[in-house]
């Protein structure tokens, strides 16, 4: 016997039957049933998705998180998801402020469009500053590529560029990191460098951890630091919790600082399963789909600074990637508007400076006839009805 297989029309079935004879047993500890039910599980989605295209893979890891080997089901067609919608409603209207490249969508999602469209932002003055710095004020170029990364140089100077932004801008200050191990690395550099002790003096610092209950509790005496008047930075990661559901309106976030272009780890083997699928079945080329989900992941982090229409921040993009045409084209035609020639491929100096200006001008009182201009009154909004 070379092979051992399972049918899988009763595998379907081990997730429903396993919880019916749970409850017909009148089994109250369901912890101490969790390892089964998740091979239970497991088994039932994988028996489920078993014919036709390979929409799932069984990823084995020689070495997991917790040092172990591990075997995980991944999910490599994105369309799955959004499917039974389609199938329900006759009209289904995707909106959101990150479909950006918007063409790339009715690819993964496998749905042609009726009406495709990319709207800019109504407002009554140019509310977010897109800045992006390329260079130090020493010249040198600053990126998170893994060649540049650990120079001494770089991390010096996005040191001291954090240290002038958080000098510049009042109250809330948020920074973004392209990974955990990013961040503690770079963190621990500023440390021997002087550039915490510095920071510390303007804002007071939080950072994101990977323990939910911590992040919470950093969050809300964040907030408690802006509203004193003392201000506050938070460093947190994209993808992480912050960076998705956290908004940073008003006070709370006058400005947002990416370091680097939050690509996905490239090594990933569920990353690698899923880039073949999509190269195989939907023809995506592997680097327009991490050319887009990385620009997508920092249209998200930037995102959290502007929340209504008198709500103003800055936008830092601190990398010298983002000054390529393929790169800054895949941002959102919000935020494109309001990235002019003067914006682009700047030294931290000039950044400064632009912010500064910004600043002042926003501070200014809102024109209330101007902002009344961008509204729909309720007359007009019965017409549209």
């Amino acid at each position: 016997v070379t092979a051992t297989g399972v049918e899988a029309k009763p595998l379907k079935f081990a997730y429903t039957r396993l919880s019916s004879l749970l409850r017909t047993l009148q089994v109250t500890s369901l912890d101490d049933f969790r390892s089964l039910t998740d091979v239970a599980d497991l088994a039932s989605l994988v028996a489920t998705y078993a014919e036709g295209l390979p929409r799932f893979a069984i990823i084995m890891e020689p070495v997991g998180q917790l040092s172990e080997p591990s075997i995980e089901l991944a999910c490599l067609d994105s369309s799955l998801a959004i499917a039974p919608l389609f199938k329900r409603f006759g009209s289904v209207i995707i909106t959101s402020g990150t479909l950006s490249p918007i063409d790339l969508y009715p690819k993964l999602l496998q749905f042609e469009p009726c009406v495709s469209e990319s709207f800019s932002m109504s407002t009554f003055r140019p509310c977010i500053r897109p800045l992006i710095i390329t260079r130090g004020s020493d010249q040198l170029p600053v990126s998170t590529k893994f060649q540049d990364r650990g120079d001494l140089g770089v991390v010096r100077n996005y040191g001291s560029m954090l240290v002038e932004v958080c000098a510049a801008v009042p109250d809330g200050v948020v920074a973004f990191f392209t990974s955990y191990a990013y961040m503690e690395s770079i963190i621990s550099e500023w440390d021997g460098m002087g550039i915490m002790r510095r920071l510390a003096k303007s804002k007071l610092i939080f950072v994101e951890t990977k323990d939910v209950v911590e992040t919470t509790l950093a969050l809300d005496n964040y907030r408690r630091a802006c509203d004193s008047g003392r201000g506050a930075i938070f460093l947190s990661i994209a993808r992480g919790k912050v960076s998705e559901g956290i908004n940073f309106d008003r006070h709370y976030g006058r400005a947002v600082i990416i370091f680097g272009v939050p690509f996905q780890y490239t090594l990933s083997h569920i990353l690698r399963a899923r880039l073949e699928f999509l190269q195989s079945q939907y023809q995506i080329r592997e680097q327009d789909f991490l050319n887009f989900d990385a620009l997508r992941q920092a249209s998200q982090c930037v995102g959290r600074v502007i929340r209504s229409k008198i709500d103003y921040g800055l936008m830092i993009l601190a990398d010298s990637r983002y000054s390529r045409y393929d790169k800054r084209s895949k941002l959102p035609k919000w935020i494109l508007q309001f990235l002019g020639d003067g914006q682009l491929n700047l030294s931290t100096d000039t950044a400064v400076a632009q912010a500064k200006s910004f600043l002042r001008i926003m501070a200014q009182p809102v024109d209330q006839n101007a902002l009344k201009q961008v509204l729909l009154t309720e007359e007009e909004v019965r017409r549209l009805a």
